[in-house]
């Protein structure tokens, strides 16, 4: 009973967070509230809960990576392959090494070993942590790829170095061919594990659907299970379940291309993964929260009768850690930077030079998360010969100390570095959507006159004329628009934004009358709430527009 009522008071903390950032004046970052209202209920309440590592890596990184891996743009993904696997992997290794020297000039008590498994478990950034950050920050859309597509795949990378790390603490050994078959194996087969899961699943499901069909609610339960079928499949093989969610997700893009799930099921999805995504990203967070008063309390005064530890000695320790990140993070950017322009120059390519700011915005955005809080927690409690593993309980206060660092200098630093900074343009995407537009209003208009002209034989072909008449005059005046729109002139652009305004107005009329008359009774409850629906359905692609 307690462990639900522990669970209840964490949602509540994510609920209560939402309403205090938004009374903070500050523009205080939502993780950064989770994580104090989790401490709250640990240190001042006594309700915290325990973090298992692998329950956490369980329970919550495979839906959310799953889900993240589904909506990252696949076209900035692949354009920036080059850079995000830079970043990925080349500044995972270097921040391992150079974090590891540093953690071992700053503390020569921790054995070098224990500080590279701690530039390890630091050195991947977290996804959920940055796209808490970056939701309330204006961040330029390729900058936000590159940094999302970083933090999907630098997790294999960076645990990977972590095992090894404590592996050669623990036996003092370490073999670094092994170390890059290992990682060869992790990745590679964690990436083919997530895309034969989601690609067997989506043919099984298609196959009975086919031959049985199915209840509404079965294709969102079948996608709500597949990242955990792909993670436990990856892991079950000794590969990266996290790889494994992320390129299920992924993969789960290109399915859904296939047109197989119904309208009703896509929107009914939309909503269930937003309220899961929301609540497990908050919930994240205050458990995180949660662990910090016991962490501190244990590395101050240590079990068994340890000399504490001075706080100042540990918060300067900290923050030098945590700026060494930013600026390893700083050197690995602008030197690959260099290095990408001098290549361009010499294949005769069209060079963007990014301002400082640019570059120092990327460095900042390297945050760390509750990823890193439960990979630090794994460490072991001993040695080979039953001694007690070095710097342990230090190693997990510093960890701790980092993620909140980062998150407090990337909400602090990036809307200061981004604001009114210029990025080159990305007509692309605009051009691309316009296309896609007037081609699939061209087909509507098409079909619909096809269909107006079977019926021209018919006792009833007026009636079916003037339908049709109609519809298309619709979609022709969407045509219009989709056309003038692409003259892309200012007064077109604020005749749009006018009509869509009417229009926005014409819509809340329509609900406020419909709400009038449910509370008059004048229509049952069942009508009103069919109505609404439509109404809501219609101006959430008019806002979305």
């Amino acid at each position: 009973m307690e462990s639900v009522e522990v669970v209840l008071a964490m949602l509540l903390a994510v609920v209560a967070s939402g309403w205090v950032g938004r009374i903070l004046p500050f523009g205080v970052p939502l993780p950064l509230i989770q994580i104090a209202l989790g401490a709250v209920i640990s240190g001042v309440f006594r309700h915290g809960v325990a973090l298992e590592p692998d329950i956490f890596f369980l329970l919550f990184l495979p839906p959310l990576l799953f889900l993240d891996g589904w909506r990252i743009p696949k076209v900035g993904l692949f354009r920036d392959k080059g850079t995000i696997i830079e970043l990925a992997l080349g500044l995972v290794l270097f921040t391992v090494v150079g974090a590891g020297y540093l953690v071992h000039w700053l503390i020569p008590s921790m054995p070098l070993p224990v500080a590279f498994a701690l530039a390890a478990i630091v050195a991947p950034t977290d996804p959920v942590a940055v796209s808490a950050i970056t939701s309330r920050i204006p961040v330029p859309p390729r900058l936000m790829h590159i940094i999302e597509g970083e933090s999907l795949l630098n997790d294999a990378s960076g645990l990977v170095c972590f095992r090894f790390a404590v592996a050669a603490a623990v036996t003092g050994s370490f073999s670094p061919t092994r170390a890059g078959l290992t990682f060869l194996w992790v990745a590679l087969a964690g990436i083919a594990a997530g895309v034969f899961v989601t690609w067997a699943v989506s043919r099984a499901h298609g196959a009975l659907l086919r031959r049985f069909g199915e209840d509404d609610g079965m294709p969102i339960l079948i996608n709500l299970l597949t990242p955990f079928g792909a993670y436990l499949a990856a892991e079950h093989i000794g590969a990266s379940g996290i790889l494994a969610a992320v390129a299920a997700g992924i993969a789960m893009s290109y399915v859904e291309l296939s047109g197989s799930a119904s309208p009703s099921t896509r929107i009914r999805r939309n909503v269930i993964w937003d309220t899961l995504q929301f609540s497990l990203n908050g919930v994240m967070f205050v458990l995180l929260g949660e662990q910090l008063p016991d962490i501190a309390r244990e590395a101050l005064h240590p079990p068994g009768g340890g000399a504490p530890l001075d706080p100042w000695w540990l918060a300067r320790n900290a923050l030098a850690l945590s700026l060494g990140l930013v600026v390893l993070r700083f050197v690995w950017v602008w030197v690959s930077l260099r290095l990408t322009i001098l290549n361009r120059r010499r294949l005769g390519q069209q060079v963007f030079k990014p301002r400082m700011r640019l570059i120092l915005a990327t460095s900042f955005a390297g945050v760390r998360g509750a990823l890193t809080m439960a990979g630090v927690m794994t460490l072991p409690l001993a040695l080979e010969d039953g001694s007690p593993f070095p710097g342990r309980q230090l190693a997990i206060l510093l960890a701790s100390a980092v993620i909140v660092v980062s998150l407090l200098l990337a909400s602090v630093a990036l809307p200061r570095l981004l604001r009114g900074l210029e990025v080159p343009l990305e007509p692309e995407a605009e051009q691309e959507e316009d296309r896609a537009r007037h081609a699939a209003v061209t087909a509507a208009v098409d079909a619909v006159e096809r269909a107006g002209r079977a019926h021209s034989g018919e006792p009833d072909a007026e009636l079916h004329a003037h339908a049709w008449g109609t519809v298309a005059g619709l979609y022709r005046h969407r045509l219009r628009n989709i056309q003038l729109g692409n003259a892309a002139g200012p007064d077109v652009q604020a005749a749009r934004q006018a009509e869509r305004d009417y229009r926005l107005i014409a819509l809340r009329a329509e609900r406020d009358t419909i709400l009038r008359l449910g509370r008059r009774r004048e229509i049952s409850d069942e009508v009103a709430r069919k109505l609404l629906r439509e109404i809501d359905l219609v101006e959430a692609r008019y806002r979305e527009s």
